[in-house]
C-alpha cells in the first residue's frame, strides 16, 4: 500500500478501550482518519461518535466492514468475536488491527491469520508494548550487551479479586468461554508478546493452571516454565487472588540484570559493574500512539510493523501450551 496518502479507518466495537488507549490515535496520526465506529448499542457508538468527532457511526458490523469508504479495519471487541469480524475483514480484503489476544483458542487464531495470508492482505494486533520507548530501552540496553549474555527472565504478578470478582457479577474477562486463562489471558498475553519480542520466539513451554478461588469458570493461578530459541530460560507466575498486585520483571544476564514492571509507569533498571542506572520512561497519554504511528509507518511508508498476525499467533500458542 506504499505511496496512499491517506487509510480511512473504521472501528468495530467502540467501547472503554478506545476512548483514551486506542481511539485518538487513528485520529491523530498523520495519513489516517477516523471516519466510522460500530456498536451494536446503536445509541452508544451514536454517542461515541459525536463526543469523538467521527462522522459515521453504525449497528450492523456489514456497513463498516465493506463500506467502500473505509480503507481499514481496528477491531476493538472482546475475543470471542475478533474470528468472526476478522475472518469477515479479510474477505473484504481491508488491512486491520485486532485487539490483543488474538483470539480465545491458538486455532482460532490459526484461522484468522491464514484468512489474511489467502488474500494477501496486512494483519496486525494491539500488543503495543512492542512500539512504547521504556521497553524500546530495555531492548536498546539488551542490543549494546550493557548486561553480557542474557541469562534468565522472570516476571512475577498478582492482584487481589476485585469487587466484580467476589460478588462474581458476569465478567466476560473471567469467563473461561471467551477468556480461558481469566486475566491471564487479558494481562499476561502483553508481556509475554514483550518478552518474545526482547529475547526471540519460544522454544519450549510448560505450564500449570488451576482455578483457586472458584469465584468464576476461567483460571485465577498460573505458574510457567520456558526456554526461547536461543537458550535464554524463563519463569513466570500469575495469581488473581493475592495480597496485594505485584508486577516484577528481571532479566538476569553474565554482567548484570535489569528490572522493568510490564504494566506499572516505573523506571527501568539497569544494574552492572558500572553501577546502577535508572530511567523514568513516560506513556503517552494515548498509551497506543506509537504502535498505530507504526502502522502508519507500515502501511504507507513500508517500513515493518513490529506487532503482526504472525508474532501474535506466536504469544497464542506460548499461551496455549501454558493453559494445557
Amino acid at each position: 500500500m506504499i505511496g496512499i496518502q491517506k487509510l480511512r479507518w473504521g472501528i468495530i466495537g467502540c467501547g472503554a478501550v478506545t476512548e483514551v488507549k486506542s481511539g485518538p490515535p487513528y485520529q491523530l496520526t498523520s495519513g489516517f482518519s477516523l471516519d466510522a465506529v460500530m456498536r451494536r448499542d446503536l445509541q452508544k457508538a451514536e454517542d461515541y461518535a459525536k463526543r469523538h468527532g467521527v462522522p459515521h457511526f453504525y449497528k450492523d458490523v456489514d456497513n463498516i466492514i465493506n463500506n467502500p469508504e473505509i480503507d481499514a479495519i481496528y477491531i476493538a471487541t472482546p475475543p470471542d468475536t475478533h474470528k468472526l469480524y476478522g475472518l469477515m475483514v479479510a474477505k473484504a480484503g481491508k488491512p486491520c488491527c485486532i485487539e490483543k489476544p488474538l483470539a480465545p483458542s491458538y486455532e482460532d487464531g490459526v484461522a484468522i491469520v491464514k484468512a489474511f495470508k489467502a488474500k494477501n492482505v496486512p494483519l496486525f494486533v494491539a500488543y503495543y508494548r512492542r512500539s512504547l520507548p521504556r521497553f524500546l530501552q530495555v531492548e536498546k540496553w539488551l542490543k549494546e550487551g550493557k548486561i553480557g549474555e542474557i541469562r534468565h527472565i522472570n516476571w512475577s504478578f498478582s492482584k487481589p479479586a476485585n469487587d466484580i470478582d467476589l460478588s462474581r457479577t458476569y465478567n466476560w474477562r473471567t469467563d473461561a468461554k471467551i477468556a480461558p486463562g481469566g486475566y491471564f489471558d487479558d494481562l499476561a498475553s502483553h508481556g509475554l508478546d514483550l518478552f518474545a519480542y526482547l529475547l526471540g520466539n519460544f522454544k519450549e513451554v510448560l505450564g500449570i493452571s488451576h482455578n483457586q478461588q472458584k469465584l468464576y469458570s476461567a483460571k485465577d493461578a498460573i505458574t510457567a516454565t520456558w526456554m526461547h530459541e536461543n537458550g535464554v530460560t524463563g519463569t513466570g507466575s500469575w495469581n488473581f487472588g493475592a495480597f496485594k498486585r505485584v508486577d516484577s520483571v528481571a532479566l538476569t544476564g553474565s554482567k548484570g540484570t535489569i528490572h522493568f514492571s510490564v504494566f506499572k509507569e516505573e523506571a527501568v533498571i539497569l544494574e552492572n559493574v558500572d553501577g546502577i542506572e535508572e530511567l523514568f520512561i513516560e506513556n503517552p497519554k494515548h498509551v497506543q500512539q506509537y504502535h498505530v504511528a507504526n502502522l502508519k509507518a507500515d502501511l504507507i511508508d513500508g517500513i515493518p510493523h513490529p506487532s503482526t498476525g504472525d508474532t501474535a499467533l506466536h504469544t497464542s500458542w506460548v499461551m496455549s501450551k501454558i493453559l494445557k
